[in-house]
């Protein structure tokens, strides 16, 4: 603390405790530093046969927030050399919320997922929305409560990236996933390592430390 002399009468000033509020408002002051003028290759693909999509303009906004640069990457729209060129040349990969198995789909058709992945072992930072997020999981089998399947008309199996050894359950308790997500965990939480998280929660992976963030 601060030691303040009063005539006579020594005051110790003890530092201010940092509330959640400021400490949320420091780390987003850092954050936005870090990020400003960076690249996002931004994946909306999983979009695509989704009837509703606000999400994807809702994740554009709030990466130009941070200041950064926005470089979407529609994988269905180009060959496989442009896309693993466009993977390779940003600072960071996101890829959007939609229908899981769809998004599987077309990362194998342009041979985005190999790359992908090499991205992320060699230390590129991976930011997934929903299916986004599941796709990085041993397999998404486990999705099909929550996603139609069948509009996957060429996935032939669903081993996906396998990146990460457990498998991220978006959106518990949120409306309109909330009956299918307690479903999910019914059906699966005795096989498999579900990580359930609400949509003000993210998980932050750094090598082998796995942490969960609330918002």
């Amino acid at each position: 603390g601060k030691s303040v002399d009063l005539g006579g009468r020594r005051i110790i000033k003890k530092k201010k405790k940092e509330d959640k509020e400021e400490r949320q408002g420091r780390e987003e002051k850092e954050s936005q530093e870090k990020c400003k003028g960076k690249n996002v290759r931004f994946i909306p693909t999983a979009s695509l046969p989704e009837k509703i999509k606000f999400y994807v303009g809702s994740a554009k906004k709030a990466f130009e927030k941070l200041g950064m640069i926005v470089d979407e990457l529609e994988l269905t729209k180009l060959t496989n050399a442009e896309v693993a060129e466009k993977l390779r040349k940003n600072n960071y990969i996101y890829v959007s919320g939609g229908n899981t198995f769809f998004l599987l789909q077309e990362l194998r058709k342009k041979g985005a997922d190999k790359i992908i992945k090499e991205q992320i072992e060699s230390g590129k930072i991976y930011i997934g929305e929903s299916a986004g997020t599941m796709i990085v999981s041993p397999n998404i089998e486990y999705a099909k409560g929550l996603d139609d399947c069948k509009v996957a008309t060429e996935l032939d199996a669903f081993s996906s990236l396998n990146i990460i050894d457990f498998y991220p359950l978006p959106h518990f308790g949120n409306f309109p996933f909330k009956k299918a997500v307690e479903k999910t965990i019914s059906k699966y939480e005795s096989e498999l390592s579900l990580y359930p998280i609400s949509n003000s929660q993210a998980i932050l992976i750094d090598g082998t430390e796995v942490n969960m963030v609330t918002k």
